[in-house]
């Protein structure tokens, strides 16, 4: 699902599903079970591929079962398609191109390089899946130039416009795909606040609020964690376990991702930015300050919130992507070459090896 798509078709205000529990019951026509998980939980609600006892709402597809008297609505596929802006069902299916019409169109073109393409911004299906004339237009252009022998990263380059002798790399995933780094173990001790105490009394305080922050810290975790991911459930829990321990960086980093994957950007940056303050040794709170700072294109700043994350782990293959994606936009491809060099050892078989092979050679 095309995450620059999602993001015109809705606001952060316009979230009709918000607090329901959704399933997906028989056989889409359109949307895959990726797409419409993408466009639930884009809408605010969590998703599940089948129907379970929280189940509040129910898209229906072809041989549906029967439906469970707990759940309070149905919808349609159109119904889904509707709600997010798309076009419906059968315009989808007779007014776009699929990826197998354009590869009989254009025998060069293969399923890699519309990933590329799209991936780099100069295309924008529909649904994931479904491709306009403009689109067509563009593939048109990269399979001339690829039967020429021209290099896929010639033709991404050719294709992306210039501005002031900087590469418009425009490589962004959806946010939802994005990675997060996540924490999953709390410190060996608790960073501790000056307290009016007595150094006695102080201690069994501290010791009781900590174990209250690891209890809400480890619940927030598990729901957060799964195919049955609960986010408000697990931002609760985050919530409390910082009433009881404001400085728990676990918390802090795991509560600011869940902002994060609901486009609330401000909040997240703002808790990330508290994370790496508590905590100057915080991977994640740098890595994850990276990808704000680059999805608002402050590529300076992304640039710098990855390298503090690489000078923590430089064995973290995404930050290693992220640093070169970030250093190519700003023109500095000379810089980036070793990172994609770096990304491709870290993770021989990641999604992105060949894009980092082609800028690397």
């Amino acid at each position: 699902m095309s995450g620059h798509m999602l993001r015109a078709a809705t606001s952060s205000s316009d979230r009709p599903l918000a607090g329901e529990h959704v399933a997906l019951s028989g056989r889409t026509h359109v949307l895959t079970k990726r797409d419409a998980r993408a466009l639930v939980e884009r809408l605010g609600g969590t998703f599940s591929a089948v129907v379970t006892p929280r189940t509040t709402v129910v898209v229906t597809g072809a041989d549906a079962g029967e439906i469970p008297p707990h759940v309070h609505r149905v919808l349609s596929e159109d119904d889904l398609c509707r709600e997010a802006g798309l076009p419906d069902v059968d315009t989808l299916r007779s007014h776009y191109y699929t990826a197998r019409d354009l590869r009989g169109m254009y025998a060069v073109i293969r399923d890699d390089h519309l990933r590329y393409l799209q991936k780099w911004g100069l295309i924008r299906p529909v649904a994931g899946r479904y491709y306009s004339f403009n689109d067509l237009h563009v593939v048109k252009q990269a399979a001339a130039e690829l039967e020429k022998g021209v290099s896929l990263q010639a033709v991404l380059r050719a294709l992306s416009p210039s501005h002031g002798g900087q590469l418009a790399f425009d490589f962004q995933p959806p946010r939802g795909e994005k990675p997060v780094a996540r924490v999953v173990a709390l410190p060996a001790s608790p960073v501790r606040a000056p307290s009016l105490f007595p150094a006695g009394r102080s201690e069994q305080i501290a010791a009781a609020n900590y174990a209250l922050a690891a209890k809400y810290f480890l619940d927030g975790a598990q729901l957060d964690d799964g195919e049955e991911r609960d986010l408000p459930a697990a931002a609760m829990a985050y919530r409390r376990s910082l009433m009881f321990d404001p400085h728990l960086v676990p918390a802090i980093v795991n509560l600011a991702n869940i902002h994060y994957e609901c486009d609330e950007l401000v909040e997240a940056e703002a808790l990330y930015e508290k994370a790496v303050r508590a905590d100057p040794e915080c991977f994640e709170g740098f890595f994850n300050l990276g990808n704000i700072h680059h999805d608002l294109s402050r590529y300076e700043e992304a640039t710098r919130a990855y390298q503090e994350a690489l000078a923590l782990n430089a064995n973290y293959p995404e930050a290693h992507f992220y640093l070169a994606v970030t250093l190519e936009k700003l023109g500095r491809s000379a810089e980036a070459r070793p990172h994609w060099k770096q990304y491709r050892e870290l993770d021989p078989d990641g999604e992105f090896v060949e894009l980092a092979r082609e800028f690397s050679d």
